[in-house]
């Protein structure tokens, strides 16, 4: 397939702009990009997709979320307002991972991706929970993830809340699913070890989780740690470290582990998270919305701690979460010169297709030769000059998950014109409006 006359931005190593460019799509990689009439005369015979002048710029990626956090958008619970972010936790989210079944976990999966292809999003990496539905419930989001056609990471967030047996249960669906994706490599499918936060799991626990990490030959972890004060304070007063500490020395920090949030951190914290080569995920929508804090996210980068963006579960419109940190560290700062879009638009964009590329083993985030055929066509026709300097400017200020026209996933067109031809959306939707409801049902039943 040759996409042509498009407004190209590359990114990668050497970024460039192509005013009226091209991309050769073979298979499921980039095989050139150039000027939209050199390609078309070196390929006069390739199906043809005419851009119309909308940008081409690589694929988004999420760098943690939770699909099943999607069952929880308009949900009623009873009682005064969730006073801190322990409350949140005992009596929205624990309760209702607690109430998904098998159709739950398929629904709570096949809707968020499906505004993900919408909103561009095309690389996820998951961290899920459903403690009625633990074992196999990674092939089902798997199996959601294969419909849809996006990429996709995943875990299953081992915690002692719920007892002994349930924590064994997520080990073991962890362990399960990473031996899968080792005899059976799937291109667009990743697994990784998933730890639910440092408050919830004895050391114990996690030394079982690392020794079962080990034996699979298995490096790395996803987890929530330093989520706000409360993790700090019960690490501080149950094991006398404070959160990052307690789990460097518990092995499962490295630079295959994702730590999601990182807000309450002193300074010694934060320079073992770079030492370790850590990849710390920034979650701003989430973390307004629970009133944890503000992570430090401009210091860690002047330090060098390895940051990425993830949304924690909210819509999968990257954009917006790019504006959202764009807005929140300068006003948590009080100094506009905080975080500029060039270097959030590095963290975002860059910085995310750098970690993805650990679990997939290919090349992401870039419009290049070799690189994965996952792009985005922006239907975007701005009042002023786009130029490649002014880019991430424009991405702040002007660019949305609305002005997604088209997206590519491995060389296949998922969405052209905002239609999704392989789905019946309107069917799923409703479909996932009874499943949901009857989840509700159960979590108000408890």
């Amino acid at each position: 397939m040759l996409i042509t006359h498009a407004r190209v931005f590359t990114f990668g190593d050497e970024p460039h702009y192509i005013a009226d460019g091209a991309i050769l799509i073979e298979g499921e990689q980039i095989a050139a990009v150039g000027e939209s009439a050199a390609l078309e005369q070196a390929h006069p015979q390739a199906q043809r997709l005419d851009a119309g002048g909308m940008l081409a710029l690589p694929g988004m990626i999420c760098a943690h979320t939770h699909f099943y956090g999607a069952f929880a958008r308009g949900m009623y619970i009873p009682g005064p307002p969730m006073k801190d972010f322990p409350e949140i936790l005992q009596r929205l989210w624990w309760p209702l991972d607690r109430a998904l079944d098998a159709d739950g976990v398929r629904y709570s999966a096949l809707l968020p991706l499906i505004d993900a292809i919408r909103s561009g999003t095309t690389t996820l990496i998951d961290h899920h929970a459903s403690n009625r539905c633990i074992d196999g419930s990674l092939d089902i989001i798997a199996a959601a993830v294969e419909e849809t056609g996006l990429r996709a990471c995943l875990c299953y967030e081992v915690s002692d809340r719920d007892g002994e047996a349930v924590a064994a249960a997520g080990i073991r669906e962890n362990a399960r699913f990473i031996r899968r994706m080792q005899a059976q490599p799937h291109p667009r499918l990743a697994a990784t070890f998933g730890l639910h936060a440092a408050l919830t799991l004895s050391d114990a626990t996690l030394d079982r989780c690392v020794a079962e990490a080990e034996s699979l030959g298995h490096s790395g972890f996803h987890i929530h740690a330093a989520e706000g004060p409360a993790d700090r304070e019960h690490s501080l007063a149950t094991y006398g470290l404070p959160t990052i500490d307690r789990l460097s020395e518990r092995g499962i920090l490295g630079p295959r582990t994702i730590v999601a949030h990182a807000i309450d951190i002193d300074a010694w914290e934060m320079a073992r998270l770079r030492s370790k080569g850590v990849w710390v995920s920034h979650q701003p929508r989430s973390n307004m919305n629970n009133a944890v804090g503000v992570a430090a996210v401009p210091t860690m980068l002047r330090g060098g701690v390895k940051l990425a963006l993830g949304n924690d579960g909210f819509s999968n419109d990257m954009f917006e979460e790019m504006r959202v940190a764009y807005l929140l560290h300068k006003a948590a700062g009080q100094d506009p010169r905080l975080l500029p879009a060039d270097q959030l638009v590095q963290v975002a964009i860059g910085n995310n297709a750098i970690l993805a590329q650990r679990f997939f083993g290919q090349a992401l985030g870039r419009l290049e030769a070799g690189a994965a055929a996952d792009l985005i066509l922006l239907d975007y026709d701005p009042p002023t000059p786009l130029t490649l300097a002014n880019l991430p400017w424009h991405i702040m200020f002007g660019f949305d998950g609305r002005k997604v026209d088209t997206t590519i996933v491995a060389g296949r067109v998922l969405m052209r014109g905002r239609q999704i031809p392989h789905l019946d959306v309107a069917r799923l939707t409703a479909r996932s409006r009874e499943v949901a409801q009857a989840t509700w049902e159960r979590f108000w039943a408890a």
